[in-house]
């Protein structure tokens, strides 16, 4: 895997939208500004927004193709050292027919983003660049009053720095509160927040396991399997699945399916280990543990394949930075999970 070059301070990055448009509508866009004013207030960088960014929800839904053309913008001028996504959305799989993976791997440069960003990263893989299943603009970079420390300091930690180390903790507070954007007032709010009660969680398994990363949004998996960026079975071979269940809160039961598609696919027995993220509001927290022993476990006969349990690497805030890729340890003694190699280059 291609590893793109550390964030300085003075960099440009560019803004995307390549899913929902909403950042460009007049309704959402003072959030949009807030997330653009802390990149480069909180961590000194210059922002570009690529030219059908703002676009609006309409334009932008009828136009995937626009959406394509600034990311491959992005990937081509030498001058921007980072692609962020706006938000996720539900259509980036429409952005297929317009990609050129050597635009991509030939321009190496930290591409972030999650949710229904999923596809895109499927894309970077693809193109043998190692992305960053993280922090988005109108999310966490617009976070109601401030940015969450934690998020905060994993993206100072995965993007900025040169180490080939990264603990990566379980936070110890969390929210899923909405507070509706429509309603500009309620940015002066701080999402109320609660004390993590569970930590890590191993669901089975033991000793210590490495694997490089590979994963994301279960729902929006379900639109990638098959095509052209859903990797071959032998290369899912000793790799660490990530999976967070998204926003739309899916059943124990389409989890159930889902994996079981999985084990029908030959994957899970290939795997090293299972990341799980925390589910949104905690709904269905108990249920997907039972779901995930089950299927692992029980039916694919995969006792022995370390899952650990409630990763803040979803919905809920604050999040952590997932390099796709790279090599990372599950330790189910200690119940930790660390990142073991540099996710990107000084040179």
């Amino acid at each position: 895997m291609i590893k793109p070059k550390a964030l300085q301070k003075g960099d440009t990055v560019a803004i995307v939208s390549l899913s929902s448009g909403m950042g460009g509508d007049s309704i959402f866009r003072y959030r949009y500004l807030i997330g653009k004013q802390r990149l480069e207030n909180q961590f000194g960088l210059k922002v570009v927004t690529m030219p059908n960014a703002l676009m609006g929800s309409n334009y932008l839904n009828n136009h995937p193709e626009k959406r394509a053309e600034d990311l491959m913008k992005a990937f081509k001028d030498p001058n921007i050292k980072a692609v962020f996504c706006m938000i996720g959305g539900d259509d980036t799989i429409r952005l297929l027919p317009y990609i050129d993976y050597e635009i991509i791997k030939n321009n190496p440069k930290i591409f972030m983003g999650y949710s229904d960003t999923t596809v895109n990263h499927f894309m970077m893989y693809k193109a043998g660049l190692v992305s960053f299943h993280g922090p988005c603009i109108l999310v966490e970079f617009a976070e109601n009053r401030r940015m969450h420390e934690y998020t905060i300091q994993s993206i100072y930690q995965t993007l900025f720095n040169h180490t080939n180390y990264i603990d990566i903790n379980s936070s110890p507070v969390w929210t899923s509160e909405f507070l509706d954007w429509s309603n500009e007032k309620n940015q002066t709010i701080q999402r109320a927040l609660k004390k993590e009660t569970h930590g890590y969680e191993i669901l089975q398994g033991n000793g210590i396991v490495q694997g490089r990363l590979l994963g994301g949004c279960l729902g929006v998996f379900k639109m990638i399997i098959g095509t052209e960026i859903w990797p071959n079975a032998n290369e899912w071979q000793d790799k660490i699945l990530f999976l967070e269940t998204g926003e739309d809160y899916p059943s124990p039961e389409e989890v159930c399916y889902f994996l079981r598609n999985l084990v029908a696919q030959g994957i899970i027995k290939q795997l090293k280990g299972i990341l799980v993220g925390k589910p949104l509001d905690e709904r269905y927290y108990e249920e997907y543990k039972s779901v995930y022993r089950m299927v692992i476990g029980k039916e694919a006969e995969c006792p022995h394949i370390p899952i650990l349990y409630n990763v803040n690497c979803s919905h809920t805030s604050p999040v952590c930075i997932l390099p796709y890729g790279v090599m990372v340890q599950i330790d189910c003694e200690n119940k930790s999970f660390a990142i073991i190699e540099n996710p990107v280059n000084i040179d």
